[in-house]
C-alpha cells in the first residue's frame, strides 16, 4: 500500500492520552498534506488532563486552552474514545494491529519520591492527591485530608507548591465563584491553619516559581506572607547566577520574593512562610504525622551549578499535615520500554526506543517523553517534533495491510462491553457541569464520581 495517507487509504493514528500534548499532537497531524483518521484514547469519561484537573480553580484564563482543544476535536477526522484504559481494556498490541502509529500523551500521572522515613505516614501526601481532590479528578475525589492541624507544610519551591499554599492560604470567599470541587470548598471552611510553610532544599535565587505566582500572595484575603529577609541573603555563587545575562528570569523571581520579604506584617489570621535551605530528612509520629525534622542545607559548586548540601544541622516543626510537591513522574505503560530511574518512555526524537533502537509505529509527546517540565503551551512544539519524525517515517509505517482503525477499536470495546465516551458525549458532560454551576455562579461544578458521568448519558 504505496500511497498511504491518501483519501483511498488514510493514515489511521491512535493518540493515547486527551491533555494539551495529545490534542497538539492531532492538531500537527491535521494539518499536516496527508490525510489521516486520528482516534484519542482517554482513560477517564472526560477529556482535556491536567487542563482541567491540574490548572487551580483560580487560574481560569490557564484553561481558555480548552477552547482551542475543542475546535480541534470538530475536524470529521478525529474520534474520541473516552473511558477506555489502555493496558486494560485494550492492549499496546491491538492498538498497533488497528492503527499505522500510536503516539503516547499519557503525561506524568504520580509524583517523585522525597526518599525519608516516614513518608507515607497518613497525614503525609503528594501534591497531585490534594490537586486532583479540589479540582474534582475522579481519581481522588474520595481522599480525605485532615484540615484540623494548624500547621500544613509544603515541600518544593514549583508552581504546583504554589497552587498548593494558595488554596490553602485562601478564604471560602475567594473560592467559592471558582470551579473548585464542592466536596473541597466544603472541607476547606472548616480548615483550621493557620500557618503555612512552603520549603524548598537551595536557596532563594534557584526557586521554581513563576513571578506571576509570587504575585498572587501579595493580597490575600486572610493570608499574609512571611519571608525571613536573612534567609534572602546570597551566596556569592548565587549573586553571580542572578547577575548572568542568561537567567534574566530567574531575577524576576528572585526580586518577586524579595518584595514579599519587605511586606509589612499585619494582623490576618494565615500566615504562609517561604523558607529555604531546608531539606526533610524524617516524618514523624504515632499513627499519624506529628512533626517533620528538617536538615539545614548549604549550597555548593559553581554558578548555575550549585547543589544543597546538609550541614547536619536539624530543626522540628510540629504538624499533622504535609505535602510533597517535588516533581511528577510518569508511570510505566505495559509492554513498552520504561526508563524507571527518569520516569519516562526512552525515545530518539519521539521515537519510543528500546536498547537504542526505535520501535516501529511507536511514538511519544508531552511530559512522558521529555520529564515534567515547561508549561501548558511549551507541548505544542514538543508534539509537532514528535509528529514530524512520525510523517518522516511514513514509509516505514506503510505494511500493506489495511488498518481498520476506530472500527476494530470500537468492535473490540464492544465485545468487552467497554462502555467508550465520545466527544459529543463529553459536550453533553460539559453543558450539564455549566449548567450545576449557574446556581452557585459558578463556571462549572464538575462531576465527580465516573458513574455519575455514565449515568448522565444514559
Amino acid at each position: 500500500m504505496s500511497n498511504i495517507g491518501t483519501e483511498e487509504h488514510p493514515l489511521q493514528v491512535a493518540i493515547v492520552g486527551s491533555g494539551p500534548s495529545g490534542f497538539y499532537a492531532c492538531e500537527a497531524l491535521l494539518k499536516s498534506d496527508i490525510c489521516v483518521n486520528i482516534n484519542m484514547l482517554e482513560r477517564l469519561p472526560v477529556p482535556y488532563g491536567l487542563v482541567r484537573s491540574g490548572v487551580a480553580p483560580d487560574h481560569p484564563k490557564l484553561k481558555q486552552a480548552i477552547k482551542v482543544y475543542a475546535r480541534i476535536a470538530e475536524s470529521p477526522r478525529f474520534k474520541l474514545l473516552a473511558n477506555v484504559k489502555v493496558g486494560l481494556d485494550l492492549s499496546v498490541a491491538e492498538l498497533t494491529e488497528s492503527h499505522h502509529a500510536v503516539i503516547f500523551a499519557n503525561g506524568a500521572e504520580t509524583d517523585r519520591k522525597l526518599g525519608v522515613p516516614g513518608e507515607d505516614i497518613p497525614g503525609s501526601h503528594t501534591a497531585t492527591e490534594f490537586v486532583g481532590w479540589y479540582n474534582g479528578h475522579p481519581d481522588y475525589r474520595d481522599k480525605v485530608f485532615d484540615l484540623k492541624s494548624e500547621t500544613a507544610v509544603i515541600i518544593g519551591q514549583g508552581n504546583v507548591a504554589a497552587d498548593v499554599a494558595r488554596i490553602l492560604a485562601k478564604s471560602v470567599d475567594e473560592l467559592k465563584h471558582t470551579d473548585i470541587a464542592e466536596h473541597a470548598l466544603d472541607t476547606l471552611a472548616e480548615s483550621n491553619i493557620k500557618d503555612i510553610y512552603v520549603v524548598g532544599r537551595r536557596g532563594p535565587a534557584q526557586v521554581k516559581f513563576t513571578p506571576k505566582e509570587l504575585r498572587e500572595f501579595e493580597s490575600l484575603e486572610l493570608c499574609q506572607t512571611i519571608i525571613d529577609s536573612e534567609e534572602m541573603l546570597l551566596n556569592p555563587e548565587s549573586a553571580m547566577e542572578l547577575e548572568d545575562k542568561s537567567n534574566s528570569a530567574q531575577r524576576k523571581i528572585y526580586e518577586q520574593l524579595s518584595k514579599l520579604a519587605a511586606l509589612e506584617h499585619s494582623n490576618k489570621p494565615r500566615n504562609c512562610h517561604f523558607t529555604f535551605l531546608k531539606s526533610p530528612k524524617e516524618l514523624l509520629g504515632s499513627g499519624h504525622l506529628e512533626k517533620v525534622v528538617f536538615e539545614h542545607n548549604q549550597l555548593s559548586g559553581d554558578a548555575l551549578q550549585q547543589s544543597a548540601r546538609g550541614t547536619g544541622e536539624t530543626l522540628e516543626l510540629e504538624t499533622g499535615l504535609l505535602f510533597r510537591s517535588i516533581g511528577y513522574r510518569g508511570i510505566a505503560m505495559p509492554s513498552l520500554p520504561f526508563d524507571e530511574q527518569r520516569g519516562l518512555i526512552p525515545n530518539m526524537d519521539g521515537r519510543i526506543s528500546e536498547n537504542q533502537q526505535a520501535l516501529p509505529g511507536l511514538y511519544v509527546t508531552g511530559w512522558i517523553k521529555r520529564g515534567p517540565t515547561g508549561i501548558i503551551g511549551t507541548n505544542r512544539a514538543d508534539s509537532v517534533a514528535t509528529v514530524q519524525s512520525l510523517l518522516e517515517d511514513l514509509q516505514t509505517l506503510d505494511t500493506g495491510t489495511e488498518k481498520s482503525g476506530a472500527d476494530g477499536v470500537c468492535n473490540l470495546l464492544q465485545t468487552r462491553n467497554v462502555r467508550y465516551v465520545s466527544f459529543e458525549e463529553w459536550e453533553k458532560i460539559d453543558q450539564s457541569e455549566i449548567d450545576r454551576g449557574q446556581p452557585k455562579n459558578k463556571p462549572r461544578e464538575k462531576y465527580t464520581y465516573i458513574n455519575e458521568m455514565l449515568d448522565l448519558l444514559g
